[in-house]
């Protein structure tokens, strides 16, 4: 059943009794008292959280012309990686599977064609052990593994979702690290944040985060850093959704109550121009860049403890640095992180964002090699539901179906 015109109107009242209480004219304010004074550096807990690298400033870029500029990188390669989402069974079994792929611009056919497949499962049976090595198939094109997460009495949908997604983006990038010879943009962060986060999310996932699996996970980051730099080849994510909360949290030290939801929303209020009421779409408006110490970054900061794995490199060549550009076009604001190792350089930082603003203006959206990815490296709904029949034949049980299976059907996800 639909809404009616009448209940519409009850609804639209609703924001209007809202609204009286809504104002936000002083958020402007507050945003540039934040950028202004509080970012050179910011402190939290009795560290520096997040400082400016290099010099600290607002800039813009006409769309029309850094949408022509020749780009700082002849080549760029991008990576993703797509699952099936977790999927649980009446025989106890919970399994993600999670596919990854690289891109490239200019097109490398051969590269698209590889891609890394791991299966995580999760069992409450004691002596069952489903761990199996990488085998290859499609004639060494592509390469799967069965990884036998660690027991867990809570959250075993969101481990086995983390270890999968991380694993087969990490080991495909490492496997395919040799292809990329200018630039690799990484769809989403430059560390898998969601398994570190599992440190300040509960005591049993910050145990399970400092077990092996999950540690040889972010090792694999940590080694990609590191081949990278020796390598003198720069690698980034690009950040399509950022939802960090570090700034906004931060102001409470400050007894400062954020009106914003997250970070993203009070960038975007900094960087949103308007004339006359509408919003100025003629620049890309963009900060200088900025390193992270808190969150999930404080793992990889320079005295964080990188959960034990030994760095081979000075800590703080693996600090997650970031900068933010606006695209007032579409009304959204992208984060791009890179390891302090390579935004040390001014020079560096520069190509890094003329290449990322030159992208986000010719494509209205993520750098093509981003989107090639994941293109590349999604799992449709479709494939996921003709999956999910496989698995209840191979493991003769059937999945545990909720109430929104029968609603909206097993391909609603």
């Amino acid at each position: 059943m639909t809404l009616d015109p009448v209940h519409v109107n009850g609804i639209a009242r609703l924001a209007g009794f809202i609204a009286e209480d809504a104002d936000d004219s002083d958020h402007q304010a507050l945003a540039r008292t934040v950028w202004e004074e509080w970012l050179d550096p910011l402190r939290a807990g009795g560290r520096t959280v997040v400082e400016p690298v290099g010099e600290q400033r607002l800039r813009a870029a006409a769309v029309d012309e850094v949408a022509l500029v020749d780009p700082p990188y002849p080549t760029v390669h991008g990576l993703d990686s797509g699952t099936i989402n977790p999927t649980s069974f009446k025989n106890g079994l919970v399994l993600d599977v999670a596919q990854a792929a690289m891109a490239a611009v200019p097109s490398q056919l051969d590269l698209h064609r590889m891609r890394s497949q791991v299966a995580t499962v999760h069992t409450r049976g004691v002596a069952a052990n489903h761990d199996r090595a990488w085998e290859s198939y499609d004639d060494e094109y592509g390469r799967l593994r069965v990884l036998h997460a660690p027991r867990v009495n809570r959250y075993a949908e969101g481990v086995v979702h983390a270890l999968s997604l991380y694993l087969a983006e990490s080991s495909h990038a490492r496997h395919c690290a040799g292809a990329v010879d200018d630039l690799l943009v990484l769809d989403g962060p430059l560390y898998p944040k969601e398994l570190l986060n599992w440190q300040d999310r509960d005591a049993e996932l910050a145990e399970l985060a400092r077990e092996a699996k999950p540690r040889a996970i972010v090792e694999n980051y940590v080694r990609l850093v590191e081949e990278f730099v020796e390598r003198d080849v720069p690698l980034c994510g690009f950040v399509k959704n950022p939802s960090a909360k570090l700034i906004t949290r931060s102001l409470d030290d400050r007894d400062v109550e954020a009106p914003w939801v997250d970070d993203t929303a009070m960038f975007t209020r900094l960087l949103e121009r308007r004339s006359g009421g509408e919003r100025d779409t003629t620049d890309l408006t963009f900060t200088s860049w900025f390193v992270s110490r808190g969150g999930s970054d404080r793992t990889l900061a320079a005295d964080g403890d990188a959960l034990g794995i030994e760095r081979e490199l000075e800590p703080d060549s693996y600090e997650v640095t970031f900068f933010v550009v606006y695209d007032p076009r579409e009304d959204l604001c992208y984060k791009v992180e890179a390891p302090y190792a390579f935004t040390k350089d001014e020079e560096r930082r520069e190509a890094l964002t003329t290449q990322i603003l030159h992208d986000v203006a010719a494509t209205r959206g993520p750098p093509p090699a981003v989107a090639k990815a994941d293109e590349l490296a999604r799992i449709s709904a479709a494939e996921k539901a003709a999956l999910r029949r496989k698995f209840e034949e191979r493991f003769d049980s059937e999945l545990l179906r909720t109430y929104d299976d029968s609603r909206w059907g097993a391909e609603y996800e």
